[in-house]
């Protein structure tokens, strides 16, 4: 009996740890990123480039976040913003030196204009959007990059609208 018990414990563990083995690393290649580790990972890292491609989205946003002001559409707005805020900080991630030139946006400007959503103060709201008007273009300044001035939307880009 005691052979039994032996060999089926011995027969579990041999099947236990042959489940374990992982089978040899192969690497992949795909359609279009080829090449070591390194390489591939130095042509995904150009393709997310630096805070340029950050900025294309919080463009966008900026606009959108605006006419969701002036609709009040205070859900879109807020949705808006939180974008407008990963936006920055993921793009932060990728050039963290420019976070000091950030900080007063995501620490001050986001927050103020955050409140004026949560209030439905559509005056507020406006008053909030040109703070963080004039501290996009203090941040470009700040960064020198080239020179332009912010603007409040004047043509809506989007279709959408609060119904």
């Amino acid at each position: 009996m005691k052979l039994i018990i032996k060999t089926t414990i011995l027969i579990s563990l041999y099947f236990l740890t042959s489940c374990n083995k992982k089978e040899a690393y192969q690497p992949v290649q795909g359609q279009w990123i080829k090449g070591t580790e390194k390489e591939k990972l130095n042509t995904i890292e150009t393709q997310f480039r630096g805070f340029d491609k950050a900025m294309v989205e919080v463009g966008y946003r900026y606009q959108e976040l605006y006419w969701a002001g002036q609709d009040e559409n205070w859900e879109y707005a807020n949705y808006q913003l939180q974008k407008i805020n990963k936006a920055i900080k993921l793009g932060l991630q990728r050039r963290p030196r420019r976070a000091a030139s950030a900080e007063n946006f995501l620490t001050y400007v986001i927050p103020e204009v955050k409140k004026s959503i949560q209030q439905k103060d559509a005056k507020l709201f406006n008053e909030n959007f040109k703070m963080m008007r004039t501290n996009c273009t203090a941040c470009h300044a700040a960064e020198k990059v080239p020179s332009f001035t912010v603007r409040i939307p004047t043509d809506r880009q989007s279709p959408i609208e609060k119904e």
